[in-house]
């Protein structure tokens, strides 16, 4: 089913009103853990129609539409395009570092919880591998569980030859840029991706204030890094912010410099405060659409400043066939344009969605955490025209559920499916995973993998900051207490941080959690 705003509503009604008479609240988590069982490939699609108990996609007709009679209750599916992005969760840590909660709209659950290292295993070609495990909540909540779909691309090799990068740098110098922690940290991201792009790479760099600038057209790095340093290095601030006139022509010079056979990017770097000419992402993105589509280049944003438009560099890239992620301070830019470089630079997978089928025999209900931004209608998971998600190497995707269990269920609990189309080739393809009910018996806190506790945490946070009421959500200050644990256990700095600044929130609100009261069935809104 789909969740939130869709950007393809299926519409259908919803249970909204027993959702909410079911959600009043969070309760103290005690916890449960598990381990999720692997699946299969296919080019096609494989559905299990041997008696009904398991909710499959529905197959499809030669031209990739989904075949709409075949389709399984609504109300057991489960379907969005995958979301690399981590900008929501950079911004959030900035906003309460500056001693404020950031406002709901802008938390989006998944970008947390895709911030984090997670261990899957990673396929053996390309395309995804996907895990499904889980754990009961416990505590006031024992019918719940947590179900983590975990789905993962191959890392760059090292060794291999990728294809060649050819990157559009599109500055932001408007007078709000001028701030310290904005232009100044853009020069040393661009100085950072430049050192790491080979010889064979090409740039182009446009900058932007009330009107768009070519300061350099495509250029190989090859004999020209100097000349592209300095250009750079010469950047400065203007005046207003005209976003759109940067991104269209941006886009020109990207059209005009593209290279066959090379990755074709567009590399949005801004606050993305826009004050003047067209301010409306989508209407931006109609001035460039035949460039997306036509040419297939792709955009990743990257956020700046402590005053940040937070919801158009989102919406450019969730449209612009593309990712985000927010830059802080220098070590938040190396690890964005060293670090993770590959991941930027190449594509495994386009237009990639994931589907999630329940069992009704053993589901009562399930919601899934974040992702509103992201749905599809469950009829168009097979539709190849319908947007998905663009995933690079090396990545990670997670999808949390909260899943409330029939009294006594035994047996299969789920079956997720992930399609995507081959960068090259364009050809669809499949994978899947499924669970059963004795992988969601163990306690989630002190019990379950560390990385599943770390998923949990970054969940329930986004939600409490969002006024959210999952069921078997603690406190703040518990889960600060938790989180501070796994940072020990795991020894990763990353934990660490999530840690601080679910602190920082605790100190802001000081909120508790409460129990949920009695579930009704379905999927919840």
């Amino acid at each position: 089913m789909n969740h939130g705003t869709s950007r393809h509503p299926a519409g259908r009604a919803r249970a909204g009103a027993a959702f909410a008479a079911l959600l009043v609240s969070a309760a103290l988590l005690a916890g449960c853990s598990a381990s999720g069982s692997g699946g299969h490939s296919s080019d096609g699609y494989a559905a299990d129609k041997s008696g009904g108990s398991v909710p499959a996609p529905a197959a499809t007709d030669a031209a990739g539409k989904q075949a709409k009679g075949d389709a399984p209750a609504p109300d057991y599916l489960s379907t969005f395009a995958l979301d690399v992005d981590t900008a929501s969760y950079g911004y959030a840590r900035r906003v309460l570092a500056d001693g404020q909660l950031p406002k709901p709209e802008t938390v989006r659950p998944e970008e947390f919880v895709n911030s984090f290292k997670q261990g899957y295993a990673r396929p053996g070609g390309d395309g995804f591998s996907v895990s499904v495990d889980g754990a009961r909540t416990g505590g006031g909540a024992e019918d719940w569980s947590l179900l983590r779909v975990g789905l993962a691309t191959k890392a760059a090799d090292d060794t291999a030859p990728r294809p060649p990068a050819a990157l559009t740098f599109v500055v932001d110098i408007s007078g709000s840029m001028a701030e310290t922690g904005r232009l100044d940290l853009v020069r040393t991201s661009l100085a950072y991706l430049t050192e790491q792009l080979r010889d064979d790479d090409s740039v182009a760099l446009v900058t932007f204030s009330d009107e768009a600038e070519t300061v350099l057209p495509m250029t190989a790095l090859r004999g020209h890094r100097t000349k592209i340093r300095e250009a750079v290095e010469a950047l400065h601030t203007d005046s207003a912010t005209n976003v759109a006139a940067g991104v269209e022509r941006g886009y020109d010079e990207a059209v005009e410099g593209r290279r066959e056979g090379a990755t074709n990017r567009v590399v949005l770097l801004s606050d993305a405060l826009a004050n003047t000419g067209e301010t409306d992402a989508d209407a931006i993105l109609e001035r460039i659409d035949s460039s997306r589509r036509e040419y297939g280049i792709t955009l990743f944003g990257v956020g700046v400043g402590s005053d940040y438009g937070d919801a158009l560099m989102e919406r450019l890239a969730d449209k612009g066939d593309g990712n985000t992620t927010y830059v802080a301070d220098e070590a938040q830019a190396r690890k964005v344009f060293v670090d993770q470089l590959p991941a930027h630079v190449q594509l495994r997978a386009r237009d990639a969605k994931a589907q999630v089928a329940f069992d009704r025999k053993t589901v009562q209900q399930f919601k899934l955490i974040g992702y509103e931004d992201r749905a599809v209608a469950d009829e168009d998971f097979r539709d190849n025209s319908v947007d998905g998600g663009e995933v690079g190497p090396g990545h990670t995707v997670t999808a949390l559920y909260a899943v409330h269990l029939r009294k006594g269920a035994s047996g299969h609990v789920a079956t997720a499916t992930v399609r995507w189309l081959d960068p090259k080739t364009r050809k669809a393809r499949e994978e899947t995973g499924s669970v059963e009910t004795d992988a969601l018996g163990g306690a989630l806190w002190g019990a379950a993998d560390a990385r599943l506790q770390v998923t949990a945490a970054a969940a329930y946070f986004a939600d409490i900051l969002r006024g959210g009421t999952l069921p078997g959500a603690p406190g703040l200050g518990e889960l600060t207490s938790r989180t501070r644990k796994l940072a020990a256990e795991t020894e990763d700095g990353s934990v660490a941080k999530l840690a601080d600044a679910i602190s920082q929130a605790a100190e802001l609100t000081g909120e508790e959690g409460e129990m949920p009261s009695a579930p009704a069935e379905g999927e919840m809104d």
